[in-house]
């Protein structure tokens, strides 16, 4: 969808362009200043596989800081963005037959890399809100379960697990001794009064069989710097190193250097862009509930909003697409009032569309101003 509406913009349409996960911020200043010194300084080598010592010490704080979790250098990874981390561990531990854990609505790329690392996942229906539950999961697992991926605050929905419901999760995952947790925090720091958890913390006695997943991308606006880190056992840290080094040798050497920056440098501007995107979920929200169709719950984490459009099922738009699917409604948004959204069988939970939040309040005010009209022309 994001490609699609490159295209049609390149071609001179208008469009605004809400499917994306990428902050619309510029990265701090002393991030960018910190790149530009590696630049100067000529640190622009290759480095260790996965990170500069000065890299692993800064995400063995932030652990120790934002999670309670006490790693050393050999616990840790650093790779290209959080999605090769991810591939990493699902390529170091993955044989042909074992079972990923899935909640839908889940992040479009998990299935995928499951399957392409040669196993299979196994999707669960969504919980209550979208939070997973520990029954469901309870009844997923079977001896091939190889992990379980929880994602909190989520993409697509925005549900965040409170941390009695972690803790009810890491048990059952405990009592399952061929079961390990992939815990992709990558949104930690986009919540909206809610209290944040993660199973290794929450769960201590389950910290040597979980692999938790962060990254600058969200919190810090550094998507296309492209660096992703993980704390977990040394084993199996050692082995995605080796995936890592045969695959993309290591991460860009001055991106390293701005992510130290990055976790080491002032924190007080995430408060600050976290009330933005809180302020631009209200403002998405409201225009929601006046669209004809739409149900939308509350997110407490992340810069989406999941809304059913159930109700626009079936009927016509007034450029004459029939809505068969949540893919029909995205598409002929998109081609009739110039809007892009994601539809929500890419989610694995229909019939639904994620918005991103991710862009300005003018952009979003234009954007549902649309969306209504769309809505009040279905017949």
């Amino acid at each position: 969808m994001t490609q699609r509406a490159r295209d049609l913009a390149e071609a001179g349409r208008d469009v605004v362009s809400l499917s994306a996960g990428e902050p619309d911020f510029d990265p701090p200043a002393h991030v960018a200043e910190a790149a530009l010194r590696a630049v100067s300084e000529g640190r622009t080598r290759y480095t260790a596989p996965d990170g500069i010592p000065e890299l692993k010490r800064a995400v063995v704080a932030k652990f120790r800081r934002d999670n309670g979790l006490d790693y050393d250098a050999a616990e840790v990874t650093v790779a290209t963005g959080g999605k090769q981390v991810i591939w990493n561990a699902l390529e170091a531990t993955i044989d042909p037959g074992d079972e990923v854990v899935v909640f839908a609505p889940y992040w479009a790329s998990y299935p995928d890399m499951v399957r392409l690392a040669g196993g299979t996942p196994v999707i669960v229906p969504p919980g209550e809100g979208f939070v997973p539950d520990p029954g469901a999961l309870a009844a997923a697992l079977s001896p091939r379960t190889k992990w379980v991926i929880l994602n909190s605050p989520s993409n697509p929905s925005g549900a965040v697990i409170p941390p009695e419901t972690m803790g009810a999760l890491a048990e059952v995952v405990r009592h399952h001794p061929t079961a390990m947790v992939m815990a992709d925090d990558i949104y930690e720091h986009i919540r909206y009064g809610v209290p944040f958890s993660t199973p290794a913390s929450v769960e201590p006695r389950l910290r040597e069989r979980t692999l938790t997943v962060n990254g600058v991308s969200k919190a810090y606006a550094m998507t296309g710097w492209r660096i992703g880190f993980a704390g977990g056992p040394a084993a199996l840290i050692a082995a995605m190193r080796s995936v890592q080094s045969q695959t993309t040798s290591c991460p860009c050497s001055v991106a390293q250097w701005a992510a130290v920056a990055a976790l080491d440098g002032p924190q007080e501007g995430l408060a600050e862009r976290c009330a933005a995107f809180e302020r631009r979920r209200d403002l998405v929200l409201a225009a929601l509930r006046s669209c004809p169709g739409i149900e939308c719950p509350t997110p407490e984490g992340a810069f989406y909003v999941y809304p059913s459009v159930a109700g626009c099922m079936g009927r016509t738009s007034a450029g004459g697409a029939v809505l068969s699917d949540d893919e029909a409604f995205a598409l002929a948004l998109l081609d009739e009032e110039g809007v892009a959204v994601v539809h929500g069988a890419a989610f694995g939970a229909s019939p639904a569309i994620r918005i991103s939040t991710a862009a300005s309040d003018a952009a979003l005010a234009e954007a549902m101003a649309r969306l209504r009209r769309f809505c009040e022309g279905l017949r």
